[in-house]
């Protein structure tokens, strides 16, 4: 017997588990729950979900995958080369072995730097350190695969990601203000290398595992911090809140970023991973960890008071649910409606503004989306230009804003993605978020329950959380998030990978 099980606490626990056990709510909910099941399994609506995809196909066996999969790969290729010439020198070397070591577990590497970048206060934060950090990883992969002669996934990326990328550079080319929107190509670059670089280094569970510890290590930090804050007192800034329809909302809090709706971001990104670490940790102590983690993270997102952002939480976790295990829906639906009584006063009245029109968060929106619209109308194909910079050039120079508050962005992801890399950039966005969710799903669907199986069913269900948020909010306005973001969407990819691997395993077991 541990100290744990002979404790009070655990007790409680044993009677209040086995009295809902015996309870007719359980036993409804499992009814509930084993009918959801079915009809999910049996939908009709639901089984393109399971299909692969003629584009996805086409991609994998296509010339121009070949062509940036080799080019990328050729200083890797022409190292293993090197080494293989010179192996007897490489392998009597202390400093060359340590390299290798180090270089084939890039995984190791990448969760440092997540921990100790994505914890840097804004204050002493520099753009530059995501692309310097993607360089330095770039490097360690290329000197792993020195001796193992590991490629870069470039196949796994996708097509849609390609096109993206590609709309990326096109509106930098034609950008209204090319010398702006340059600047904006290196963050775009810094995050194309932490997706090739994290669904390249996973190689298993324990990789992807590694990967959601270092996202653990940035909620737990700044999730801490923002707590902290609420305690010591946060000053109410009118420019966050709408003190008319907010009466008595106390100061929203922002941890080491900048704005409260930029930390509630990251914690949106990053908690589904912290869950998922929690459901796929081996030891209690670990999940018990994992647990608190999470706790702190969703308090520090309630005290942000970020409407959208709660929103697109709650669709994550209905997703994650929905993806993970569709039969505890009834339970989770019911969990919802009892956890409402329980929410703050403030929380509750935050919620009930969403569609105040009085509230001058919300109205001050409106001009927003009218000049984006305008900027649509009349560069429908380019836009306007990679970036804030250009489009506010853009937008001052032809006076399509008229609203009181300063245009920084159209707050607004999908109409921002449009003004700023076109029509080709919005196809390549969405297509890019459906098809890995899509492709997640069909993974979790077939796949036996994993550390892989819950990874990719998290991060599917962040992607889905960060599209219903960006209906109100722009979530690539901040570079770090802009890294997150597609780390995040990077996870899912990696997830699928590691579920292809343990059901290719499996068949040959068998």
């Amino acid at each position: 017997m541990t100290l744990w099980q002979t404790s009070l606490t655990y007790q409680v626990w044993v009677w209040l588990s086995n009295a809902y056990k015996d309870s007719a709510l359980c036993r409804f909910l499992a009814a509930a729950g084993r009918w959801c099941g079915a009809q999910i399994e049996t939908s009709r609506v639901l089984a393109p979900l399971c299909r692969e995809g003629a584009v996805a196909r086409a991609w994998e066996s296509s010339f121009l995958c070949h062509a940036v999969s080799f080019l990328t790969n050729l200083p890797g290729t022409l190292l293993h080369i090197w080494y293989r010439a010179w192996k007897p020198t490489f392998d009597d070397s202390f400093f060359a072995r340590l390299a290798f070591d180090m270089g084939d577990n890039a995984s190791t590497a990448q969760f440092w730097c997540i921990a100790a970048l994505w914890c840097i206060p804004y204050e002493r934060w520099n753009n530059a350190y995501s692309f310097m950090t993607g360089i330095l990883l770039l490097l360690l992969f290329y000197i792993g695969s020195m001796r193992t002669g590991r490629r870069l996934d470039v196949a796994g990326i996708g097509f849609y990601p390609a096109v993206m990328l590609l709309s990326v550079v096109l509106a930098v080319v034609f950008s209204y203000a090319p010398g702006l929107s340059a600047r904006f190509l290196l963050y775009h670059a810094s995050a194309a290398l932490l997706v090739v670089i994290t669904v390249s280094a996973v190689r298993n569970a324990d990789d992807l595992k590694r990967l959601c510890a270092g996202a653990a290590v940035c909620v737990a930090g700044t999730g801490a911090y923002g707590i902290v804050q609420r305690i010591q007192g946060v000053k109410v800034n009118p420019s966050y809140v709408d003190l008319k329809v907010n009466a008595g909302m106390p100061g929203r809090v922002y941890s080491i970023f900048d704005n409260p709706n930029t930390f509630a971001q990251v914690l949106l990104l990053l908690l589904p991973l912290v869950l998922a670490l929690m459901i796929s940790a081996r030891h209690w102590q670990w999940k018990i960890i994992c647990a608190g983690i999470f706790c702190v993270g969703v308090t520090a997102m309630a005290m942000t008071y970020s409407r959208a952002s709660w929103v697109g939480l709650a669709c994550a976790m209905a997703v994650f649910v929905f993806l993970w295990k569709p039969k505890l829906i009834p339970a989770f639906a019911v969990l919802c409606v009892l956890a409402v009584p329980l929410l703050p006063a403030t929380v509750l009245n935050r919620i009930l503004t969403i569609t105040n029109t009085s509230d001058s968060s919300t109205s001050s929106r409106v001009p927003l989306y009218q000049a984006a619209i305008a900027v649509i109308k009349r560069s429908p194909i380019t836009g306007a230009g990679l970036g804030t910079a250009a489009t506010q050039a853009y937008i001052r120079d032809l006076n399509l804003y008229h609203g009181k508050a300063p245009f920084v962005h159209s707050h607004d992801f999908y109409l921002e993605v449009w003004i700023q890399m076109g029509i080709l950039g919005v196809i390549g966005f969405v297509g890019s978020m459906l098809w890995n969710i899509k492709n997640a799903a069909r993974a979790v669907r077939h796949s036996e329950p994993s550390a892989g199986r819950t990874v990719a069913a998290a991060a599917a269900s962040a992607m889905c959380g960060a599209m219903v948020c960006g209906i109100a909010d722009f979530l690539w306005n901040y570079p770090r998030v802009l890294c997150i973001f597609w780390f995040t969407f990077a996870m899912a990819i990696a997830g699928v990978k590691v579920c292809g691997q343990s059901a290719k395993e499996t068949q040959e077991t068998l």
